[in-house]
Parts: structure tokens; sequence; C-alpha cells
């Protein structure tokens, strides 16, 4: 008695601990994990901050360029050197008149004197851009698209995770649900072959009839371990999409249960288009060719700045001198005009390239929301009928069984029912798990 008692405080003391270490998952907090530890999405969230990196640099070139430099040098010899022949020179009395007709000179003889040995130079400038062809201005434009196009990307690396974790979700709940149909169907099998074995042992039965039920037993046996290994794949799949560790306890919280419809989701598709993520992206590609365009363009119009800058000098043993100076730059491209003619008109090529794919790209966008709205209705009907066969199959069953206990049909017929049950069953889950995934498939084709 004392070890009893000892054994239901030791399970009463496990069980906190066997529940708390059983991990349940909601459809909601799956999408999160796979979100936070998707590589693809990580990948899109670095891509995101580099482009806003490029935007931010790219605000710099409307401010001024700033550069500094100097030299300092010591040469071997003098770098300049400036000789004189020698000679007499006229002795200056004070009277210019005179100079001609001097009687009297002066020898000076030959020498050479040498500069720039040794000197310091620095050098600063700011550099202020007037106007560059409106290359800053649509640099800038394109760099923000540049961030726009980045986000949008991650907006559809984020759609594909969140319909792979749907899809993975699902199928874990379809493969449990359909378990627990096998389940139920064994429970059925083994009473019926308790039935039947009393009853032929009582001579009111065949053996061929015994063995018509074990066999079906077996059969079911077989799907419930093949069921079995599939869920331990699908949910190892499933842990490894949303960044966890496989855990055989894992329970998942939604079910799969249907009570909407698809007409509560429609939207209107050519409304629906220009706030795709797709079509968003068609445009920026277009937008880009034109900022692309104009910032080829103004490569080819004159450049105007302006600056300021600072010298600093000081050579061999002279004293040092700092100068300022303002001045400004005007740059035409003449001979380049040649060259734009041809280039802007591959750039023009390239912009009605972008249109067309535009116009293409939309028409199967909408196609594709075609698609996708008849897949879900679609998806509803195999739902809606399904239930109704699974009605029909359980009255079918109940008149089977009513007519085997009154000796009215063969065994044969029961399982037969029996099996169609379960057939009904498991095309109910599965077409509730693809409603699942087909309602998602919709609301993101039509962007949202």
């Amino acid at each position: 008695m004392r070890t009893t008692i000892v054994q239901i405080v030791i399970a009463a003391l496990a069980l906190p601990a066997s529940l708390e270490a059983q991990r349940t998952l909601s459809l909601e907090s799956s999408k999160e994990l796979a979100l936070a530890h998707n590589a693809g999405i990580r990948k899109s969230s670095l891509e995101q901050e580099a482009a806003r990196q490029s935007r931010a640099a790219a605000v710099t070139a409307y401010f001024p360029t700033i550069t500094a430099g100097g030299v300092l040098f010591r040469a071997q010899n003098d770098l300049l050197e400036i000789s004189s022949q020698g000679g007499n020179l006229p002795v200056y009395d004070g009277n210019p008149y005179h100079i001609p007709f001097a009687t009297q000179y002066a020898y000076l003889p030959a020498s050479t004197m040498g500069m720039l040995r040794s000197g310091a130079i620095g050098v600063v400038s700011a550099v202020q851009p007037v106007f560059a062809g409106g290359r800053i201005i649509n640099g800038n434009k394109l760099a923000g698209l540049g961030e726009d196009v980045s986000e949008l990307r991650g907006r559809l690396s984020r759609n594909d995770v969140l319909l792979r974790t749907e899809k993975d979700y699902w199928q874990v709940v379809s493969l449990h649900d359909k378990l627990a149909t096998v389940g139920r169907y064994e429970d059925m099998l083994n009473s019926l072959l308790r039935t039947v074995e009393d009853a032929y042992r009582s001579g009111l039965a065949t053996k061929g009839e015994v063995l018509k039920v074990r066999l079906r037993r077996n059969d079911v046996l077989t799907d419930k371990s093949r069921l079995m290994n599939a869920v331990t794949l699908a949910t190892m799949a499933l842990c490894q999409h949303i960044g966890i560790p496989y855990d055989s306890t894992l329970t998942l919280s939604d079910t799969l249960q249907v009570s909407e419809i698809p007409q509560s989701f429609f939207v209107d598709h050519a409304g629906a288009l220009k706030t795709t993520a797709e079509y968003r992206l068609l445009e920026a590609a277009l937008r880009g060719e034109e900022l692309q365009a104009n910032i080829t363009l103004g490569g080819y119009l004159p450049q105007l700045s302006v600056g300021v800058s600072g010298l600093y000098m000081k050579f061999d043993d002279t004293r040092d001198r700092t100068v300022g100076m303002v001045f400004g730059t005007l740059s035409i491209p003449i001979s380049g005009w040649w060259e734009a003619s041809h280039t802007l008109g591959e750039q023009s090529c390239r912009k009605q390239i972008a249109e067309s794919a535009l116009q293409e790209g939309s028409e199967l966008l909408l196609l594709q929301m075609e698609k996708a709205w008849h897949d879900l209705t679609e998806a509803h009907e195999r739902v809606l009928f399904g239930g109704e066969a699974v009605t029909q199959a359980e009255e079918n069953l109940a008149e089977n069984r009513d007519g085997y206990r009154s000796g009215m049909l063969p065994v044969s017929d029961l399982l037969e029912a029996e099996a169609q049950l379960q057939h009904a069953h498991d095309q109910l889950t599965d077409a509730r798990a693809e409603f699942r995934t087909r309602l998602l498939a919709y609301t993101q084709a039509t962007g949202r």
C-alpha cells in the first residue's frame, strides 16, 4: 500500500514537468518563428539595410567635396639653378647719361644660384557642384528606388516563407487527422473481428469471413505505420523550416475546420493589381530605366562647379606663405555627343523593353489572380462535397452494419462500407488542408 502511494506521488510530481516539456505550436507562432529564423528573410533584411546605406550615401553628393593634400620633399640637388656668365659692369656715378660712356668698371665673376632643394606644400579645397546635368538628383531618386525594390523583394520573400509554413503546418495537422481516422477504423475492425470470431466459434460464420476481417485489419495496421512515419517526417520538416529542434511530443493547436466562404475574400482583381509586390517591381524596373536614361543624358550636359582653396607653401630657407582663392569650373563635352546619340538610343530601347515587361507582367498577374480564385472556389467545393460524402458514408455504414447483424449482408459489404468511410474522411481532410493553403495563396496573389 505504501509503495502504491509513493508511486502516485511521484507520478503527480512528474506530470507538470512532462506537460511543460511538451511544446504546443499555433499556426501564427509557427509563422513568427519561420520569419525569425529563415535564412532568406535574414538575407532580405541585410539587402534592405544595404539599400538604405546606399541611399544615405547618395545624399552626400548634394554637399561640397572637401579634399586635402600635401607634399614634403628634399632633393639631392637643387631643382632649379640660375647661372650668370660674369664680366665687367660699368660703375654708376649717379648720372644715367654717363652709363654708356663709363670709363670705370667693376668685375663680376661668373656664378650659379640654386633653388628648391627642399620644401613643403599643403592644399585644402572645397568644391560645390552647381549643375551636374541632373545626375545628382536622379542618382538620389535611383537610390531611393533601390530601397523600395529591396523592400518589395523582402515582401515577396516573406510571402514565400509564410506560404511554405502554412503548407507544412497543415500537412502535419492533416496527417494527424488521418492517423486518428485510421485509429477509429482500427477500433471498428477489432470490434468486428471479435464479433466474427465469436460467430465462427458458434458456427454462424465461416473461416473465410474471419480471414477477410484479419486481412483488412493488417492492411489498416500497415497504413497506420506508414502514417506514423509520415507524421514524423512532416514534423521534422516543419521544425527545420521554422528553426526549432525536432520534438516528438510537439503538438499543433490549430485544427482543420473550414467555416469561411471564398466570396468573403474576393476583391476586384484589376483594382488589386497595383497593390501587389510583383506589379510594383515591374513599375520600379520601368522607373529605373527612365532614371538611368536621365543620368546618362546628364553626363553629356555642361558641368558647373564653384569652390574655394587654401594653399600653404614653404621652400628652402624662405618664409612660408599662405594663399587663398575662389574658383569656378565649367566643363562642356563636345565630342561626346556622337557617343551620346548611340548611348541614349540604347537607353530608349531598354525603356521600351521595361514597358513591354510591365504590360505582359500585368496580364500574367491578372491571370494568376483568376487561377488562384478558381483554385480557392474549387477547394471549397471539395470541402462541401467531402462533408456530404462523409455523411453519406456514415449512413451507408450504419445500414450495412444493421444488415450484417440481421444476417442479410455478408461481412465483405460491411468491410467495404467501413473502408469507404475512412476514404471519405481522408478526402475531407485533404480538401480542408488544400482550402487553407489556397486561401493564403489567393490573398497573397491579390496583394494582401
